[in-house]
């Protein structure tokens, strides 16, 4: 090869030697913005040393060979220029999609390819000659139909990647913005350069200066590097930042209108209000938040709570309200932050319901181990007694017949104690599990009132049972079985001779069974009621002063609980009462 060195060719080759030196020392370093600029560094500094070796050729074949090598670096220039400005620009998620990069490197290879195969097509160039006219040979080109469809794709990507970096940085700090001033700056030279060369406007004949261009935004963006620490205090894009932020930011301007927020605080908003949010004023987005909209109007600061209902849902917000003044912006501005309490309002309120639950239970364990170490140990004690007595025939049996319907009373009050509380200890324990079945509630009903026939014979009351064969529930069993005894134990021990406990069953539109005791007995209290619905045990001796532990009623409204069911009670003073028990007919 024959060469005629010039000062253009001098320049540029030393330039693309120097720009060699810079990549390979960018490449020594960690980061993807980085990388993608020594690439950027790399690909120019191929179109330079080309473009300087073809300036020094005196031969079309020479200059051809050159052209060919130039193109290596001419493709792969706009499209490491988009990708540094896709990272700085913090839309790197873009070209990690295998489809759109695939694309971007099909253009570069085929347009390297149509160079290389010119002579058979004449797609890139028309034609090439060589210009004499001047102090060395310059090419002339007429340029094909894709030199032109690659002009406007290199002007594209050099386009998009410059607006990127305005449109991310222009709210950035000084020091970023000195960053994309001088990265914008570098860009636009040889963009504006090469347009000129395109447009005919040449001050060197056919000498294109892009790659001189290229030359001052390299020094330009080298500049940056060592000036303003380029690639040390990178800028991370703030959508990113803002967007990974949980609490939600909204920034208003000094008349209450929206100048920005991120994308966490959208899920606050209505749907139709989640496109239009820049520029309305914040009566628009909030518009029920009266107490909101007052503290921004007398301009307080601080923290108050709202709530939001989107849809289903309701949202408990704090919004915490700060002003920025004229010494940290140029215009005075809002910034709320939106912390979403709902969780931790709802895990207060659950570990409230705990703690009362807790108090109850404990209180009534306390009123269990009452019973247990008084009520319990009492008839056995007295028991104890009269039998030692009978044995040593302190008493006669005439006198321990006398004794023996107390006695009997104590036994049936002490075994009523004890299974109640057997039960309800078992229904506390952790592994305890309820067997739910389809059982007919007629059976289950009769059994019941068989088993409280001599009791009620005592005080003569009539149970009446009016519920149909064929009527089924899903419960357990045997739950409901002591939640029915209970009541009827309740009915009979409240009831005066003479008097009615009546059992009926029907279904309600709800497709639950009612299953209703009624009796006509003394009844409640509207207090001792109000206790009852509340849930705490109540104690009260019965119209031939049976004794009670205040644990029956507590059990069954627990038990129907646990059965998807409910217990609801009426009554009043002297008139009676109604227990109607609410039961599942099928599985929920």
């Amino acid at each position: 090869m024959n060469f005629t060195f010039n000062s253009y060719a001098i320049t540029l080759i030393f330039c693309g030697i120097v720009t060699l030196f810079f990549s390979y020392r960018l490449f020594q370093k960690k980061g993807e913005a980085v990388r993608f600029f020594g690439f950027m560094l790399l690909s120019n500094a191929i179109w330079s040393l080309g473009y300087g070796f073809e300036l020094a050729s005196d031969s079309l074949s020479q200059i051809r060979f050159f052209i060919n090598i130039e193109y290596l670096g001419i493709t792969t220039l706009p499209i490491n220029w988009f990708l540094f400005c896709l990272h700085l620009a913090g839309k790197d998620s873009w070209y990690k999609k295998p489809l759109n990069l695939s694309v971007l490197l099909s253009v570069s290879l085929i347009t390297i390819l149509l160079v290389w195969t010119n002579d058979y097509h004449h797609l890139q160039y028309k034609s090439l000659s060589l210009d004499h006219s001047g102090p060395f040979p310059t090419l002339v080109i007429e340029p094909g139909i894709w030199y032109r469809c690659f002009t406007i794709y290199f002007y594209l990507l050099m386009g998009i990647g410059s607006y990127l970096i305005l449109s991310t940085f222009r709210k950035a700090d000084a020091i970023y913005r000195r960053q994309n001033y001088t990265i914008f700056v570098a860009a636009l030279i040889p963009w504006m350069v090469n347009l000129a060369y395109l447009l005919g406007v040449r001050p060197f004949d056919n000498l294109d200066l892009t790659p001189f261009a290229f030359i001052v935004a390299i020094a330009l963006i080298s500049m940056a590097i060592y000036r303003f620490k380029l690639f040390d205090i990178l800028p991370v894009a703030r959508e990113k930042v803002l967007d990974l932020i949980q609490d939600g930011y909204l920034v208003l301007d000094g008349k209450n209108r929206v100048i920005d927020c991120n994308l966490a605080f959208k899920k606050y908003l209505q749907e139709d209000k989640k496109n239009k949010i820049i520029g309305e004023q914040i009566e628009f987005l909030f518009p029920q938040q009266n107490e909101l909209l007052d503290f921004l109007k007398n301009h307080n600061s601080g923290k108050i709570e709202m709530k939001v209902q989107i849809h289903q849902s309701t949202f408990d917000l704090e919004a915490d309200v700060m002003y920025l003044n004229d010494n940290q912006l140029n215009n005075e501005a809002t910034v709320i932050k939106l912390q979403d309490l709902t969780a931790v309002k709802a895990d207060a309120l659950k570990s409230k319901q705990q703690t009362e639950e807790l108090k109850k239970l404990n209180q009534l364990k306390d009123r269990i181990f009452s019973i247990i170490a008084h009520d319990l140990r009492g008839p056995l004690v007295n028991l104890s007694e009269v039998l030692k007595m009978v044995n040593t025939d302190m008493i006669t049996v005439e006198e321990f017949k006398t004794l023996a319907p107390k006695l009997s009373r104590d036994i049936l009050y002490t075994t009523d104690l004890l299974e109640n509380i057997l039960h309800w200890s078992r229904s506390q324990l952790k592994g305890y599990g309820i067997n739910k079945t389809h059982f007919e509630l007629r059976n289950m009903i009769i059994n019941e009132v068989n088993y409280h026939l001599p009791s009620a014979a005592i005080k003569r009351i009539h149970i009446i049972h009016d519920v149909f064969p064929g009527m089924i529930v899903y419960a357990d069993m045997l739950m409901i079985q002591i939640v029915v005894r209970n009541i009827l134990n309740n009915s009979i021990k409240f009831c005066n001779e003479e008097c009615e406990i009546n059992i009926t069953a029907v279904y309600n539109e709800h497709y639950q069974m009612i299953l209703s005791i009624e009796d006509n007995g003394m009844g409640m209290s509207k207090e001792a009621l109000k206790m009852l619905i509340n849930g705490s045990s109540v104690s009260t001796r019965g119209t031939m002063n049976e004794k009670g532990t205040g644990l029956g009623l507590v059990i069954c409204k627990d038990f129907m609980e646990r059965n998807s069911g409910k217990m609801e009670v009426t009554s009043e003073v002297d008139k009676g009462t109604k227990f109607q028990l609410f039961l599942p007919i099928s599985e929920l």
